[in-house]
């Protein structure tokens, strides 16, 4: 099957999200008018794999992580500016990642043979690609298009309207801590944000147990530049960005709505927060510093213990001993998130901080978790590498 890749600009809008429909696809009890396919995980010993624009970090990432896996197999990458070319051309830190196909463009892509897809596009392309492509792949989606349960608040942020609404009833958000059972058998999973998953993990849980007050959450969060992809902007040059931090996308920045759709769903009411995010001048990693209330009668330690209970499971996030600062050094290069929380100086308040690598765990790293689970595999399946330091 040909697939004719579509390209779509489109720009933020300041409009606040809406809480209208937004349990569609993340809450397991909700009523659904399209629900997704009812598949049972396909265990497959042999997994044929499509990375659908494999030129930029996130899909770098993604054959980086695949070299790792047992089950496997690379079948097509795809980069239609990079179209012809070796992938160890394009990136020569993987010139060693065995039997990795050229890049070609996506309409010369055969996916009769190919049993799953990450799809690493840019907003509004990545929708009217999906919905083209054959009923049979399993599809982890690394854009926007597909995280937003209503189809107008997307229009509201994302600049124009959705082009597969009937697709997104049958998507399922891909915060695999939050949602594994509704994962598993989903056809199309939409892998969350970055700032959303660093977020989303540490403040869910408290929301959920009314340990923290859903109002006056503010969120100082801060990213590598990779964050921003890899086309030549000029924003992104060194000279640009070394020896300085600044904010961007202030009251505006995209992923608002997807954090407040997570925690809306978590306190069972709108929330509305202030959230800012800032570029730093490294290359990859990401720190979110929350601020929040204590609801009536809660401690810090309280929501320690919340998080510990919570997480005393999970392979990829840790909660830190008391008193310890995540650091993003400490989980470059790792799906690892590590959190932790301290008392404010400000009385009946609290400050949570986690980290995580903006481009695995915030991006290729939870996309081959999510992978794993739809396809019967061990969810830490070459996610299990330690950080990399110095």
């Amino acid at each position: 099957m040909q697939v004719q890749a579509l390209q779509a600009s489109a720009a933020g809008s300041t409009a606040h999200c809406r809480f209208r429909a937004r349990t569609v696809r993340t809450c397991a009890t909700a009523t659904v008018s399209a629900p997704a396919p009812t598949v049972k995980p396909s265990s497959k010993d042999v997994c044929n794999v499509a990375v659908l624009g494999a030129s930029g970090y996130t899909g770098a990432e993604v054959v980086r992580l695949s070299a790792l896996h047992p089950h496997i197999k690379i079948t097509a990458l795809t980069g239609d500016r990079q179209a012809g070319k070796a992938f160890s051309e394009v990136f020569p830190h993987l010139v060693t990642a065995a039997d990795v196909p050229n890049l070609v463009k996506i309409d010369d892509v055969d996916f009769a043979g190919v049993d799953a897809v990450f799809c690493c596009l840019p907003h509004a392309t990545t929708q009217n690609i999906i919905k083209a492509l054959p009923e049979h792949l399993k599809i982890v989606d690394l854009s926007a298009d597909f995280r937003l349960a209503d189809v107008n608040t997307y229009a509201e942020w994302y600049g124009g309207e959705h082009a597969a609404p009937e697709l997104q009833k049958q998507a399922v958000y891909g915060l695999t801590e939050l949602y594994r059972e509704q994962i598993k058998p989903a056809r199309l999973v939409a892998n969350p944000g970055c700032y959303p998953t660093s977020v989303q993990l540490p403040l869910h849980p408290l929301l959920k147990n009314k340990l923290i007050l859903s109002d006056d959450i503010i969120i100082d969060a801060k990213s590598g530049v990779s964050g921003a992809g890899r086309s030549a902007k000029e924003a992104n040059l060194y000279v640009e960005i070394a020896e300085g931090i600044n904010a961007y996308g202030v009251t505006k920045h995209r992923h608002m709505p997807e954090i407040e759709q997570g925690l809306s769903e978590a306190a069972g009411k709108p929330v509305t927060v202030s959230f800012t995010p800032h570029l730093l001048p490294i290359s990859r990693g990401m720190q979110s510093t929350m601020y929040v209330k204590l609801a009536g009668g809660a401690s810090v330690d309280d929501l320690r213990a919340k998080l510990i209970e919570t997480y005393a499971n999970e392979p990829f996030v840790r909660v830190l001993d008391k008193g310890v600062v995540p650091h993003t050094r400490h989980v470059r290069g790792s799906n690892f998130c590590l959190m932790n929380v301290f008392p404010d100086r400000l009385s009946g308040r609290a400050i949570v901080i986690a980290v995580i690598d903006n481009l695995v765990k915030g991006a290729s790293g939870q996309a081959m978790q999510n992978l794993n689970l739809v396809m019967g595999y061990p969810e830490t399946t070459s996610l299990m590498q330690l950080a990399m330091f110095p």
